[in-house]
């Protein structure tokens, strides 16, 4: 049952514009004629809106016409969709559009020349088909663990007139048989930066993922160095299922003041330190640093070896990921 097309054009007209308000995009970039061209209700042809108790399941076959209309608002809502539910727990989402759009700006893509892009985390195929839409379905290539996620999101690219290469596989070893990349872009979070990666990218390219509660950009230097910061969002997304994935790591914090749990910035010292900085330890640093901002952050990957740290990769304030 297909919506209504003039309703769907004023919608993501609607939902441009507002991408565009969020201060996403550049004036001149190439982002927004894709997000202008890609109709996102056809990769969300149902999604789950919490309530009471449990989800509430919307879908655009749904009998009842009012249903229907909710689902289509919904759809071109400047917000993220679960798209996958089992047994309570969310497998998988499309994100926040604002959010994906600064992500693909942030991804840094020239304008000029090829450019070869993985996407770890398939989800719907909504970010592959923004990708395919500015780069061109052979230069893009999308892995996730799950086959039924994968199907999915191939149905939804031919449907909407792309074919990117999606694939099943784990998404901690990449995908070495369509390498090498100049461009790696997650959309799951990892606790830390899978190795497989850098061997599979060329020299200078650009890997964005989100670690802890943030989005890491890193620049690869070769096969066995990477480094970077972390860019100002916060940054929330289902994790990584794979075989380079840890458990979570419990962290005692007991006693440390709410007015800190309850602060951004603190949550997220504690995430990215955690399993390796006492938490009462992360406190006092924090606040005697004066409550660095994300951007005082960064990554550095060498050989086996990878940290954290913050103003400086060589400097006292390091932790092993």
């Amino acid at each position: 049952m297909e919506p209504d097309p003039v309703r769907v054009a004023e919608a993501r007209a609607a939902l441009v514009r507002e991408i565009a308000a969020s201060g996403a995009w550049a004036e001149d970039t190439g982002w927004r004629s894709a997000f202008e061209a890609v109709p996102r209700h056809l990769f969300v042809p149902y999604y789950y809106l919490g309530v009471p108790g449990g989800y509430e399941r919307l879908w655009c076959e749904d009998p009842d016409a009012g249903r229907r209309a909710r689902w289509l608002r919904g759809v071109y809502t400047d917000a993220p969709l679960a798209t996958r539910v089992r047994d309570g727990q969310l497998l998988s989402s499309s994100s926040q559009p604002s959010l994906m759009a600064k992500m693909l700006e942030w991804l840094e893509v020239p304008d000029e020349g090829t450019c070869d892009v993985l996407e770890i985390g398939a989800g719907t195929g909504y970010n592959a088909a923004l990708l395919a839409h500015r780069l061109g379905d052979g230069h893009v290539t999308s892995v996730d663990l799950d086959p039924e996620i994968t199907e999915s999101a191939r149905g939804h690219l031919a449907a909407a007139g792309f074919r990117p290469a999606v694939l099943t596989g784990d998404g901690a070893a990449g995908c070495a048989g369509r390498a090498p990349y100049d461009r790696i872009i997650a959309t799951c979070t990892l606790s830390s930066v899978p190795r497989p990666w850098l061997v599979q990218c060329r020299p200078g390219a650009r890997i964005l993922t989100p670690l802890a509660t943030g989005l890491i950009a890193l620049t690869v230097r070769d096969a066995e160095h990477a480094e970077g910061r972390f860019l100002h969002t916060p940054a929330y997304f289902v994790p990584l299922r794979g075989g380079e994935v840890r458990g979570s790591r419990e962290q005692h914090i007991g006693g440390l003041p709410r007015a800190a749990l309850q602060n951004e910035r603190f949550r997220f010292l504690l995430e990215l330190t955690a399993g390796s900085l006492d938490p009462h330890e992360a406190l006092a640093l924090w606040e005697r640093e004066e409550r660095p901002v994300r951007e005082r952050y960064g990554v550095t990957v060498r050989g086996p070896y990878q940290w954290a740290w913050l103003d400086d990769p060589e400097g006292p304030y390091v932790w092993p990921l």
